[in-house]
């Protein structure tokens, strides 16, 4: 048996740990990888196949300052317009390089906040995106929500583009905190949101907490999740505010000594999690929870969980185009992203290029230590029967690796006849024993600003 002490020591305060929403996480991306990559990728996509696609939208009328993610204010829709109409050139680029029938298993737009584009922008960037590849009759169509940049008149435009989940960005009630940190948003707005979604036929919804935040008390975080589970969403993520004030200035706003220690952290996302757990939701990995009849309870129970930039899926498809300023998109072969400033992405686009910028092409023993640490946060376990037939030729460095994690973790990672298994006691280090299988990590780099994508999921 662990004790919290021995779980300290191998980090279990450790803030340094990735993410790990890829691998390699998005700072080890270089420029080696570009256009020319993302324009063979595309190419070798089999004609007929199921892709996703995201679709960034970086604005937002208000910046919070706890957010990380690449966002920029405007109080004009000026810029938005323009933003829009680079988007579609975008689009009608992708549809020249993809080949015949392809179709989308999830259509995600996320930002910023993609619901402070006009009606009419909706409507006019939806029917542009399915121009270039329809829905399939079981898509998931999701959008992320602010609840104060949203009204009947999106709903409905959303609801008419085909919307079938919305994820709401929530982050807690309390006014303190939400002073704190930049942000307003009642109990009430929340309720007629997702009042709103319900009677468009909208039902499945997934809302955010935040914990860690300024001021936050354990009284706070349960309150605020009391809250929230009273609404009924299908899902709950509980995500954990980063403070990087070095590398996101609006951050600076936020003093430092006003935030919880991190051994309270642990206690805030405890005590959170325990009323999702007795309002009978399941957990999801090392973050989120889902309703019992949930598709991710599916996908976790087959081992078909994955663990992406917007969070948890059961999303079928191998290959995930990114696109807008920031996007990354996922290959077999790699990763690519689009330049990260807005103004660079519009110029490449409007020039007559792709965006890309940077990525990765997978080589060595990319795929199966990515395989390891992806079964790591979404099972806590690493099966070597589910791994291993992705990793021909590889069966002795899988045993090597996992040996040496078991060794590095004794009592904690557990060796099995099929692999190894995070005790339950452990798993909040979860992390930082994926960072174990991690050669990036391991032979060190320069210290990058995070991405938009590293920065989505806790």
């Amino acid at each position: 048996m662990c004790q919290k002490s021995q779980l300290a020591k191998l980090g279990l305060y450790d803030a340094k740990v990735p993410r790990y929403t890829s691998y390699p996480t998005a700072q080890h991306f270089d420029a080696r990888i570009g256009a020319a990559h993302y324009q063979s990728w595309l190419g070798q996509i089999p004609p007929g196949s199921r892709i996703s696609l995201y679709l960034h939208v970086p604005f937002c009328r208000n910046l919070c300052w706890f957010c990380m993610c690449r966002t920029q204010g405007t109080r004009s829709d000026a810029p938005i317009e323009a933003y829009v109409e680079t988007l579609k050139q975008e689009v009608s680029r992708l549809k020249s390089h993809l080949p015949k029938d392809v179709s989308l298993s999830r259509l995600h737009w996320g930002g910023g906040t993609p619901t402070i584009l006009s009606p009419e922008m909706i409507r006019d960037l939806a029917a542009a995106v399915v121009a270039v590849a329809p829905l399939a009759p079981d898509a998931e169509f999701s959008v992320e929500i602010d609840p104060n940049e949203f009204d009947q008149a999106r709903c409905d435009a959303l609801i008419d583009a085909g919307l079938t989940r919305a994820s709401i960005g929530v982050q807690g009630f309390d006014d303190t905190t939400q002073q704190a940190i930049g942000r307003s948003l009642s109990f009430d707005r929340v309720v007629q949101v997702l009042a709103m979604l319900r009677q468009g036929g909208v039902q499945d919804l997934s809302t955010d907490l935040l914990f860690g935040l300024p001021y936050q008390s354990l009284e706070q975080i349960r309150q605020s999740t009391e809250q929230l589970l009273s609404l009924s969403p299908d899902r709950v993520a509980l995500y954990g505010y980063k403070h990087l004030p070095a590398q996101i200035r609006r951050q600076a706003m936020i003093p430092s000594e006003t935030l919880p220690r991190p051994e309270d952290r642990l206690d805030l996302f405890k005590a959170a999690r325990a009323l999702c757990l007795e309002e009978g939701y399941e957990e999801i990995g090392i973050d989120s929870f889902a309703r019992a009849n949930d598709s991710l309870i599916q996908a976790r129970d087959t081992q078909n969980l994955k663990r992406g930039f917007q969070g948890y899926s059961d999303d079928p498809a191998e290959v995930l185009i990114g696109l807008g300023a920031s996007a990354i998109s996922r290959f077999p072969q790699g990763y690519v992203q689009n330049a990260p400033s807005t103004a660079r992405y519009m110029a490449a686009i409007e020039a007559g290029n792709f965006a890309s910028a940077r990525g990765h092409e997978f080589a060595g023993e990319d795929h199966l230590r990515g395989r390891i640490i992806k079964a790591l946060l979404c099972g806590f376990s690493i099966p070597g029967d589910q791994i291993l037939p992705h990793c021909p030729g590889l069966e002795a460095r899988f045993e090597s690796l996992v040996a040496e994690a078991c060794a590095a973790f004794p009592d904690i990672l557990v060796k099995t006849p099929n692999g190894a298994l995070v005790s339950e006691e452990a798993r909040a280090i979860t992390r930082v024993i994926a960072r174990h299988f991690d050669a990036y990590e391991a032979a060190g780099s320069d210290s990058l600003p995070p991405t938009a994508a590293e920065i989505r999921v806790s």
